[in-house]
């Protein structure tokens, strides 16, 4: 098989996979709002699911949205009901899709199920500073490198045991956490360096998660 043949394979089951579990999520908030609301599951699939994937090409893309604003989507599903008027004539009626208690139970579910988690990440560092007042010129560095972070990434840097230090921060930006904690390290590299400290860097900046970072601690 040529590489290109090969790729192309790897690329294809992944997306398949990709479908599967997001598949297999909304299969699993829908079925969970039905059964916590005592009604038809497939009732909720023809009203929600169905037209959700239709319009967003898959309903996991929908509740997405649904997350931080859940009327810009539910609101639009609707369905038709008949109702026997005050003549007797039968007619049609455009009515939500989903009840309020429905609705609120859906909602409630796709964000405890689908909100991000901040990633922690972390990195280890030893500091030295052997001149006089070396305590108070690590101090000022750890300072320097907190400062280095903002409200979206705050740095906290902390003493494992002489000369071991921790840096980590809680973002849901990968990319930005690390490039964060990068730069809390030059600062305090920058810092420690004017005593005639040393700083080094044992472990760079990466994703951990908690069991690993306690492990580490």
């Amino acid at each position: 098989m040529s590489t290109n043949k090969r790729w192309f394979c790897k690329e294809n089951i992944q997306a398949r996979k990709e479908r599967y579990y997001k598949s297999k999520l909304v299969h699993s908030i829908l079925r969970h709002v039905a059964e916590t609301t005592s009604i038809d599951p497939q009732d909720l699939y023809n009203h929600v699911g169905s037209p959700l994937y239709s319009k967003y090409g898959h309903a996991f893309e929908a509740f997405k949205l649904i997350v931080n604003d859940p009327d810009s989507v539910l609101n639009s599903l609707t369905r038709k009901v008949k109702e026997v008027g005050p003549d007797g004539q039968v007619v049609r009626k455009v009515i939500p899709a989903i009840s309020e208690e429905v609705k609120d139970a859906l909602v409630t579910n796709i964000r405890r199920r689908m909100t991000p988690q901040p990633l922690k990440i972390r990195a280890d560092i030893e500091m030295k500073c052997f001149q006089f007042d070396g305590v108070l010129h690590i101090k000022e560095a750890m300072r320097k490198a907190e400062a280095a972070g903002n409200k979206d990434c705050p740095v906290k840097i902390k003493l494992v045991a002489p000369p071991a230090y921790v840096l980590n921060t809680r973002t849901l930006d990968k990319e930005q956490g690390i490039a964060i904690l990068n730069k809390a390290i030059e600062a305090c590299t920058e810092e420690i360096e004017r005593h005639k400290g040393k700083l080094t860097v044992k472990e760079a900046p990466r994703v951990v998660s908690e069991q690993e970072d306690k492990l580490h601690a």
